[in-house]
């Protein structure tokens, strides 16, 4: 393992930071992982997204889908680890708590068409498929204490159901919902609504996190069947994909493998053996498939191997296996 841990020691700085951290297991107080994460911060591209993040919300969500949004940027910063402490984070969240719901989940600007029950107006609100995402970074920012977080978390926890979490969305919408049945889950909110109570641990043994996670799993093993909301669980769910924005093997693995106790799973062993069958002989993996809005990271290219992405595998081969 030591020459694919050198080789990602040698690309980007949040590469660099999260192998020591997650993969390494180096303390975060040894020089060498504060000097990783201060050229982190310090790297144009960083620097450059969190400039770009002080204008939120920007611009309305029309597709939640679209790589470019506010929301997928934002949660790759918590991803790679920077926090309220860091330079130009709290200009960020302050803009995002000035827009906290009566209920509790943050807002966004939105523009439903009325073709799908919407407004087709411009106007903050929440839906299962971005809220969950602002949840998640202010958890991962070091918010957890904050009693608009912990409101936030349990006004969307309560949503859950048997089946896990369905397609819903705030009232300022209209009447919009999802192309599915109203006893379906959606899958994608299911995914990111676990994304976000992963951060809490005291939730991973929760009977609404187990209720997810049993709706992603039983997902899995009948997807040839089982399509709610047109979600597939096909040839492009499987590719290779970063950073995680929608709904992909990657993605799913990653929220999973963050629940200890589902490890021994068949159906979760059925996906990771999926993702170890696109390992190289080198241990390392390439994007099968790209977001063009993030074609100038390592990731964003189909014809060599990415170390961000090669990371993100490891990651959860790490956390399943030991390794």
């Amino acid at each position: 393992m030591q020459t694919i841990y050198d080789w990602l020691l040698e690309g980007d700085a949040w590469v660099q930071y999260r192998t020591r951290i997650d993969l390494l297991g180096e303390d975060a107080g040894l020089a060498v992982v504060r000097q990783a994460r201060q050229s982190m911060l310090e790297h144009p591209k960083i620097k450059a997204l969190v400039a770009e993040l002080s204008d939120w919300p920007g611009a309305a969500i029309t597709n939640h889908k679209n790589a470019n949004l506010f929301i997928h940027k934002l949660s790759f910063l918590a991803e790679i680890g920077l926090t309220k402490n860091d330079p130009g984070i709290e200009t960020i969240t302050d803009r995002i708590f000035e827009h906290s719901s009566q209920n509790g989940p943050f807002q966004v600007l939105v523009n439903m068409p009325k073709a799908f029950g919407g407004t087709g107006q411009d106007c903050m609100a929440w839906t299962l498929c971005d809220t969950p995402l602002i949840l998640y970074a202010l958890l991962k920012f070091g918010y957890g204490e904050d009693q608009r977080v912990q409101a936030a978390a349990a006004f969307l926890s309560g949503l859950g159901r048997e089946n896990g979490w369905p397609c819903t969305a705030s009232p300022e919408i209209g009447k919009f919902h999802g192309p599915g049945q109203k006893s379906d889950p959606c899958p994608y909110a299911n995914l990111i609504m676990l994304k976000a109570l992963a951060q809490e641990k005291s939730l991973h043994d929760s009977t609404v996190c187990r209720g997810g996670i049993e709706t992603q799993l039983s997902l899995w093993k009948e997807r040839t069947v089982m399509h709610p909301y047109i979600f597939y669980m096909g040839t492009d769910f499987c590719k290779l994909k970063a950073p995680f924005v929608w709904y992909d093997l990657l993605h799913v693995l990653d929220v999973l493998s963050q629940f200890a106790w589902i490890k021994d799973d068949p159906r979760l062993q059925e996906m990771l053996d999926v993702l170890r069958t696109k390992e190289g002989t080198d241990q390392r993996f390439t994007p099968e498939s790209v977001w063009m809005a993030w074609k100038d990271w390592d990731f964003g290219q189909k014809r060599e191997s990415s170390r961000w992405l090669t990371f993100a595998c490891l990651r959860i081969l790490h956390r399943l296996e030991g390794s």
